[in-house]
């Protein structure tokens, strides 16, 4: 199966793109440069294949061709990375500075910041990590501890981030700091963003092991680290919106829906392959895959939105929680119709492996990016319900 099999008619030059990048993604697998996998934009930290992508302009089209990019526009970037993701290519090394950085430089950055940053993302030479999250500050960015104090010549910040994924191998980062006290009637006021030097010497980045021993997520601490003026990200203190707008993007795209899709094409390989598959599975496959087919239509609408210059904040809260429950399911779905298959992670059974990994990371699923519960607020809120 592939992800045609889910497809809506689309002009004709999104299906030569669309050609050009399964030809090529045939090609890196066949070669052996890369191993189909479950969680790839997170798991997937390979930065000689982003390297690639980039030389084919793969990377960095939403930026316009005067900061590097190849000014394609959020479709066109749309139908690659959809087509990476549903073939489990790794691409977690580019992912956030393409995803989440660029737009948020584009939209807000200075013109230094454009031409220091923008080339550099969409060649694969800028890689970035979110500093968000905290200890006591997950989905509820608005208990945010991490401060920047005005000095001469800039900021000094101090506090930790938390599930900071990259982060050890990340040159940069974009941290969310409180830089007024808290007001109790107006919490998400005071915080600004922050471009910030991974490699300084006050910034120390602690693993943090999934129960795998793979390392992918890390608490990044500052401690009087200095961040010069040319560092700030848009206005000061107006960090909550910046953030609000940028968390469309975050949220919206197919990995929120295609992190276990390479699971669901190796599940249906193996049951077109099977003798005995019954009808119980085989509807509870087709189940999925209508469901999928559905939530990219979603997904794909907020593309458009967003290339229309919207902020699709409600919609990309609903394709969120939508989309990452979706992917439980398919991990779920996995291990009730396979009972009895071991999923062990050194398998040369390609379903065996899949599994592994997806069940593995499945916890994280509905967490990262705000948990569910948060997005039903911000669902509500948007509705007027709240």
């Amino acid at each position: 199966m592939t992800l045609a099999l889910a497809a809506v008619d689309v002009d004709a030059a999104m299906d030569t793109l669309r050609s050009e990048v399964r030809a090529f993604i045939a090609e890196a697998v066949s070669a052996g440069r890369f191993v189909p996998d479950c969680d790839s934009w997170l798991a997937g930290w390979a930065p000689a294949f982003s390297a690639e992508l980039a030389a084919r302009g793969w990377i960095g089209m939403a930026i316009p061709r005067e900061y590097g990019g190849s000014g394609r526009g959020s479709l066109e970037r749309y139908v690659v990375i959809e087509e990476l993701l549903a073939a489990g290519a790794p691409v977690a090394a580019h992912w956030i500075a393409d995803r989440q950085i660029a737009p948020a430089l584009l939209r807000y950055g200075t013109e230094q910041q454009k031409q220091a940053y923008l080339p550099k993302i969409a060649s694969a030479r800028a890689f970035f990590a979110l500093g968000m999250s905290e200890a006591d500050a997950g989905s509820d960015l608005a208990a945010i501890r991490t401060k920047a104090t005005k000095v001469e010549g800039g900021w000094r910040l101090n506090g930790a981030k938390l599930w900071t994924s990259g982060g050890h191998h990340a040159h940069a980062m974009v941290v969310l700091a409180r830089t007024c006290p808290v007001d109790a009637q107006a919490r998400h006021s005071g915080m600004s963003q922050f471009i910030v030097d991974l490699r300084a010497s006050e910034v120390t980045i602690n693993p943090i092991l999934l129960m795998s021993g793979e390392h992918h997520f890390n608490e990044v601490v500052f401690e009087d680290a200095l961040v010069s003026d040319d560092a700030v990200l848009g206005t000061i203190g107006d960090g909550w919106k910046q953030v609000t707008a940028e968390l469309a993007y975050e949220r919206s795209g197919p990995e929120r829906l295609l992190s276990t899709f390479p699971l669901l094409t190796a599940m249906f390989r193996r049951l077109e392959a099977a003798a005995d598959a019954s009808e119980a599975e085989l509807a509870a496959l087709g189940a999925l895959l209508s469901r999928a087919r559905s939530l990219r239509e979603i997904s794909m609408s907020i593309a458009s939105a967003l290339q229309r210059g919207e902020a699709p904040d409600v919609a990309a809260a609903v394709a969120k929680d939508l989309g990452t429950r979706f992917e439980q399911d398919v991990v779920d779905t996995a291990l009730r119709i396979l009972d009895g298959v071991c999923a062990d992670p050194s398998s040369s059974d390609e379903l065996e492996r899949l599994l592994s990994r997806a069940a593995l990371h499945s916890p994280g699923f509905t967490l990262r990016g705000g948990t569910n519960e948060i997005l039903r607020g911000v669902v509500a809120r948007g509705l007027g319900l709240r």
